[in-house]
């Protein structure tokens, strides 16, 4: 009973950090992204809170396989949002729920976490595959495109890491399932930096600040760091490689434990991006998933 009683416990608290890190990703202003400050692309940031909160539940269903989770989180999704809101967080998280599960002794340790989510993403089967393309035809995303092999509008025939690596060239997401955790974790541990704290939520202006600057370093590093693939796919690789060499001007404001709010031409930066449409997804998408890692790392 003790056992069980520890599993609920770590389970619940990786759901904790879930929705933190949901939540956070909207309470930070982070340009070209929905936030509180600044909705865009037809979205609010009530929307995607509204959508970590249902997807959280089958996203942490004890027993359930990685598609499981990630087709039922879509549905959960679409049932309050009716839109694309999170499917690459979904897809991303699941194998870190799963890992939790089959391994709560991880919670705490950078380097148990990500043999974890390893041994998740090596077990990855076709049932996997399939309610996965499952959930991203039901979801689909924009400038989703096709695939010369696998493609998602097609029953698969491998299995979910396999078919992942087919699209890793073109998709960070799928790099991320082909090559493991390991870069996004170290990225998020050191952009975060040693004193940031997931949970409980940081109290007072000073800390709030402290926090949301944290935030921002992640993703401007991120986004700095690689073409966001979203913008790829609708924008061509010329646009995403002028946002990641924005940000990288951006990265050196953000060194500090001040926030970029008070800046003026950060939240330009994020309604010029807006006003083209340009929305940079899938960094964050990986915001979050690095969130959700950090937390676990320092429960």
């Amino acid at each position: 009973m003790n056992g069980i009683a520890a599993l609920a416990r770590e389970t619940q608290h990786a759901r904790d950090c879930f929705l933190r890190a949901c939540e956070l990703d909207v309470a930070v202003r982070k340009p070209g992204n929905v936030s509180f400050a600044s909705p865009g692309h037809r979205m609010t940031a009530e929307l995607f809170i509204a959508s970590a909160q249902a997807a959280a539940r089958p996203l942490f269903k004890p027993g359930a396989t990685v598609g499981e989770r990630i087709e039922g989180a879509v549905e959960a999704t679409w049932a309050v949002a009716g839109c694309n809101t999170n499917l690459g967080i979904l897809l991303l998280c699941a194998p870190i729920a799963r890992a939790v599960e089959l391994a709560p002794d991880a919670i705490g340790s950078a380097a148990r976490l990500q043999a974890a989510v390893e041994e998740v993403l090596q077990a990855l089967d076709l049932c996997d595959a399939q309610a996965a393309y499952r959930a991203i035809a039901r979801a689909h995303p924009g400038g989703l495109g096709s695939a010369p092999e696998q493609d998602v509008r097609q029953p698969p025939s491998i299995g979910l890491r396999e078919a992942m690596a087919l699209a890793a060239d073109r998709d960070t997401i799928a790099r991320l399932y082909r090559d493991g955790y390991g870069a996004l974790l170290d990225l998020a541990t050191d952009s975060l930096g040693a004193a940031f704290s997931l949970l409980p939520m940081a109290q007072g202006d000073a800390a709030g600040a402290r926090t949301t600057a944290a935030v921002q370093r992640l993703y401007l590093a991120l986004l700095g760091g690689i073409p966001d693939s979203h913008i790829v796919r609708i924008h061509g690789e010329a646009v995403a490689h002028s946002v990641m060499a924005a940000a990288q001007g951006w990265q050196a404001s953000a060194g500090g434990a001040a926030s970029l709010d008070a800046d003026p031409d950060f939240a330009a930066w994020d309604d010029a991006l807006k006003a083209r449409r340009i929305n940079p997804g899938t960094t964050a998408d990986l915001t979050v998933a690095a969130l959700l890692l950090a937390g676990l790392v320092r429960p």
